[in-house]
């Protein structure tokens, strides 16, 4: 897909992402990091600069924790391959 630029508002302004996303999909993402932040700067009271840093660490906690899941059950399933107990199906 061709990259194209979409413009998201996040914690009151404006960035012009350019990404081969789709559009639908990076205004997906920025609503999400916008609700984070709003959520975090209300809950505790911190300005929107903290509250963003913040909220960085917390879904980069996120990402490793579900790659780390990611890559255990890859191991289990290549585990349970080997042994004979799991047949593939599909993309393997």
């Amino acid at each position: 897909m061709e990259k194209q630029k979409t413009t998201v508002r996040v914690a009151g302004r404006d960035y012009t992402l350019v990404s081969s996303d789709a559009p639908e999909y990076i205004t997906r993402v920025a609503a999400y990091v916008d609700r984070k932040i709003t959520e975090t700067a209300l809950a505790t009271r911190m300005n929107v600069d903290k509250a963003a840093v913040l909220v960085s660490l917390n879904i980069a906690d996120e990402l490793m924790k579900a790659h780390d899941e990611n890559s255990r059950l890859r191991r289990e399933i290549a585990a349970l391959r080997a042994k004979g107990d799991v047949v593939p199906f599909g993309n393997p």
